[in-house]
């Protein structure tokens, strides 16, 4: 009779949980016709997508969608369409996001509307620096990672002088900022660098004044499309034949897809994921190429790793309230296919090992998307450093 009567009185576990709305809504706002759409775009919806398909379709016994938005890489728009979604059509997440004023704007109205944003293609360090939010996550990398962890294992290996083009706004200028700090920490030297403006048609001066540098590493600090343009004007210039290497602070296998390998040969990145490093990788981004007939890049992978991470917590809380999954996402460790030794830290940076890779000339790859040699890989307290104590969520 006791236990009939607790029975009774006590709620299911389904009756307990919560989901606003009587859905999980998840809103990937990205560039769909863009400079950004190829590593970022259609590819990330897909990803969204089949991460919701794989896990399911529906979390506490409610469905899940996937909505598009296209902030055409301008704030204002991408703020405005975040502003509607989490106000009007109740998004409870929102993915995504490429490039930092988009992110930062969108930031803003997650922190005001109290709602989720996880960033993947958003590489500005105040993220989870003095701009940390209890509802904003950084999930693929961060300026300090790529730029640290390319100069750090690069100089190692004897690339000890260089010489910087970057992109003339701020993501150029943080990551020739926190690539010299290591430079010259490493006991290197930093001969000097040129400035270009975003989608500069014709780099040919800039590649002239890096080449006459004698700098043993030329250093591309920015993203699509000058990093593109700058790799392929230094092989029609001769730079490779001449001595001097590049290291691209930023490069995606998309990127080294355009420009093929003749053009792409023998360059240093450092990037988060590659889809060709193991079975877990190989599964899931076949899965991914029979749908979108090209490969992931670091950034759309993220996006299936973060939405799974996200339905799993939702699932083990019982509720798709923003800071109770938060925080149980900060407590389990994030092992998968995209992630390697990962976790989620109390300023919302998810850190986990990079890799070093050089680009595979024509004669070494051996099939179709076979470009990139791991050289070695890089702890994420490496790549990532420690938390920034700007951040109010770090502990002191």
């Amino acid at each position: 009779m006791l236990a009939a009567f607790a029975a009774a009185i006590l709620p299911a576990p389904a009756a307990l949980a919560q989901v606003s709305d009587d859905v999980v809504k998840i809103g990937v706002l990205t560039d769909m016709n863009g400079p950004a759409s190829t590593p970022t775009g259609q590819g990330s919806v897909t990803a969204a997508q089949m991460a919701v398909d794989d896990f399911g379709g529906t979390v506490l016994g409610k469905p899940i969608s996937v909505i598009v938005g296209d902030h055409q890489l301008k704030p204002d728009i991408g703020a405005g369409i975040a502003r509607r979604w989490y106000d009007i059509e109740q998004v409870d997440l929102i993915v995504d996001v490429p490039v930092s004023a988009v992110g930062l704007a969108v930031q803003n109205i997650a922190n005001e509307k109290k709602k989720m944003f996880i960033a993947h293609s958003t590489g500005a360090a105040d993220f989870h620096g003095k701009l940390c939010s209890p509802y904003a996550i950084q999930w693929v990398f961060d300026t300090h990672a790529l730029a640290a962890g390319t100069a750090q294992e690069v100089v190692k290996r004897g690339g000890d002088s260089w010489f910087f083009i970057t992109d003339d706004y701020a993501f150029g200028h943080s990551l020739e900022k926190d690539a010299s700090e290591v430079i010259l920490k490493n006991g290197g030297k930093v001969i000097g660098s040129v400035r270009p403006p975003f989608a500069t048609p014709d780099l040919s001066s800039f590649i002239l004044q890096a080449q006459a540098s004698k700098a043993k590493i030329i250093g591309i600090a920015g993203g699509p499309p000058n990093n593109g343009n700058e790799i392929k004007t230094a092989g029609e210039f001769g730079v490779l034949k001449g001595g001097q290497q590049m290291a691209a602070l930023l490069a995606l296998i998309t990127d080294i897809h355009s420009l093929g390998l003749p053009a792409a040969q023998g360059l240093l990145l450092t990037t988060s994921f590659y889809w060709d490093m193991d079975d877990k990788t190989r599964e899931w981004s076949k899965r991914y190429f029979a749908k979108m007939n090209r490969m992931p890049t670091m950034w759309q992978a993220g996006v299936y790793s973060s939405v799974m991470h996200y339905l799993q917590a939702i699932k083990d809380t019982g509720t798709d309230e923003p800071l109770k999954v938060a925080a149980k996402m900060r407590e389990k460790p994030i092992e998968d296919f995209f992630a390697r030794n990962g976790r989620l830290r109390d300023d919302n940076l998810m850190v986990h090992d990079l890799m070093l890779a050089q680009v595979k000339s024509p004669e070494e790859s051996k099939y179709p998307w076979d470009y990139y040699k791991i050289l070695a890989k890089i702890s994420g307290e490496d790549a990532f450093g420690p938390p920034n104590p700007a951040c109010p969520l770090v502990k002191k």
